[in-house]
């Protein structure tokens, strides 16, 4: 049985555990097959979209909404 001849210090062995942390923290990043947006797997793509199907509304989706529905009432009102 191999028995070290020294202690090993409490610095080498900070050396020896700190180089693990690229491997703890490593994220993949997929491309959404929807809308091309990369984001993180199994998680819901910055458009709202997981698994083709549509999750929520971003706000440019809900200014653009609330910008048509300005623009039809008043539309509307006039004829």
């Amino acid at each position: 049985m191999a028995v070290p001849k020294k202690k090993t210090s409490v610095s080498r062995k900070g050396l020896r555990h700190a180089g693990q942390h690229h491997k703890e923290y490593a994220k993949s990043v997929v491309k959404c097959p929807t809308t091309g947006e990369f984001t993180l797997p199994h998680r819901v793509s910055p458009g709202g979209w997981y698994k083709g199907v549509k999750i929520f509304k971003t706000r440019a989706e809900k200014a653009a909404e609330a910008e048509q529905e300005e623009t039809g009432n008043t539309e509307n009102t006039e004829n």
